[in-house]
C-alpha cells in the first residue's frame, strides 16, 4: 500500500477497527477519545478520521455517523497493526486432547479439527482432508462382519485407520481374510494408494489366464477396498455460528452462502489458492475471489505429512472477525495436526 500514516492516524484506524470488531457499529469520536492516550480533541480526531477516510481507510456509512473500516483498512490492521494473542498453554492442551481422541479413524481427525476450530473461534471452522491417493500404505486388514460383508482396514503409515465396508462375491472365513490380507501386504505395503490401485489392477492383468482363485479374489477384494476412498473431502463445521453474525441477516444472502459451502468443486478452488507453504494466510472480503465470500474473511494454514504440504485448514468468518484470536489459533492447529500426522 502506497501512503503514509502517522502514529496517531494508526491509533485512531486501530481503535476504530477494534471497536468495530467487538459491536459492528460505527465507531465516533468520542469513543476514540475515550480509549485512546493521544490527548486530542473530539475535532481533532475527526480531521484524522475524515484524512484516513480519503485513504479509503474507513467509510461512513451515513451522515453524521461515525467510520467503520474499509477493506483496504482491514487490510492494513491485519498487515501492520493487529496484536497477536496467543493461546495459553490451557488452550493449547485443550485442542491436542480434542484431536487426539480422534486420531485413530482418519475422516473423524479431520472431521474433529474443523470442529474444534468452530467452537474455538465461534465462527467456521474448515479442513481440506489430504488427498487420499497420496497417503502410503503400512497394511491392510480384513474382518468378517457377516455373510457377504467384510470390513477393510487400512493403516497409513502415520497411523491412520481408514475403514470401509465392502461387499463380497463369497462368504470368507476370517482366516481366509487373513490370508488374503497377508497376501497383498506382500506387495503393496509402502505404496501410495494411487500405486496401489495401479498395482492391483496390473496385478489382475497377469494373472487373468490363471486358475488361482485364491489370488484372484484377493485382487479383487483389495481393489474394492481402495475404490471406495473418497480422494479427499471438505469439513465445514459451525455454519449455524455466523447465523448471529449482523453481516449475515439478510436471507437471500446466507442462502447464497451456505450454497457456496456446499460445493465442494468451489471451496476445492478456494483452499487450493492456499496451498503453498507460506504458513498462515489471510484473505480479506474480495480477496476471497468467489462473489458470495465478500462479507466474509479467510484465515488459512497449511499442514504437512513429511515434506509435503497435504491439506489446508482455516477459519471463515465475518471481514470484521477477531483476527488476533484467530490467526494464532489457526497457526497453532495447523502445527497441531502436522505433528499427528508425522508421529509413527
Amino acid at each position: 500500500m502506497d501512503f503514509f500514516l502517522t502514529e496517531r492516524m494508526k491509533r485512531v484506524l486501530e481503535i476504530v477497527i477494534e471497536d468495530y470488531i467487538l459491536t459492528a457499529e460505527p465507531v465516533g469520536s468520542r469513543t476514540i477519545s475515550k480509549k485512546s492516550s493521544l490527548n486530542l480533541s473530539p475535532a481533532s480526531i475527526r480531521n484524522i478520521m475524515s484524512d484516513l477516510e480519503d485513504l479509503g481507510l474507513l467509510s461512513q456509512p451515513y451522515t453524521s455517523a461515525g467510520r467503520i473500516p474499509t477493506e483496504r483498512g482491514l487490510r492494513f490492521y491485519v498487515d501492520s497493526l493487529v496484536n497477536i494473542h496467543e493461546l495459553s498453554d490451557r488452550e493449547q492442551q485443550e485442542i491436542r486432547s480434542k484431536c487426539l481422541i480422534h486420531i485413530i479413524e482418519g475422516p473423524d481427525l479431520f472431521r474433529e479439527t474443523s470442529r474444534i476450530l468452530s467452537l474455538s473461534s465461534h465462527y467456521l471452522g474448515i479442513v481440506w482432508m489430504p488427498k487420499m491417493s497420496s497417503v502410503v500404505l503400512q497394511h491392510i486388514e480384513f474382518v468378517k462382519l457377516r455373510k457377504y460383508h467384510v470390513l477393510a482396514i487400512l493403516v497409513s503409515t502415520t497411523g491412520l485407520l481408514y475403514n470401509r465396508a465392502i461387499e463380497v462375491e463369497e462368504d470368507f472365513s476370517q482366516s481366509e481374510l487373513d490370508h488374503l490380507s497377508d497376501y497383498l501386504n506382500s506387495f503393496l505395503s509402502g505404496l501410495a494408494l494411487y500405486q496401489v490401485r495401479e498395482k492391483l489392477l496390473e496385478q489382475m492383468r497377469v494373472t487373468k489366464n490363471t486358475y488361482d482363485g485364491l489370488l484372484e479374489q484377493a485382487l479383487k477384494l483389495g481393489e474394492k477396498a481402495v475404490a471406495s476412498i473418497n480422494d479427499s473431502d471438505i469439513f465445514i463445521e459451525g455454519t449455524t455460528n455466523i447465523l448471529n453474525e449482523p453481516e449475515f441477516n439478510n436471507v437471500s444472502r446466507m442462502t447464497d452462502l451456505f450454497r457456496t459451502f456446499e460445493e465442494k468443486a468451489t471451496m476445492v478452488k478456494l483452499l487450493d489458492k492456499f496451498m503453498d507453504p507460506k504458513g498462515v494466510q489471510i484473505a480479506i472480503g474480495s480477496e476471497n475471489q468467489v462473489q458470495e465470500m465478500e462479507t466474509c474473511s479467510l484465515v488459512t494454514s497449511t499442514y504437512s505429512c513429511g515434506s509435503e504440504v497435504v491439506g489446508v485448514l482455516g477459519v471463515i468468518g465475518p471481514r470484521r472477525m477477531n483476527y488476533s484470536r484467530v490467526i494464532p489459533l489457526v497457526d497453532y492447529t495447523a502445527k497441531l495436526l502436522t505433528e499427528i500426522l508425522e508421529t509413527p
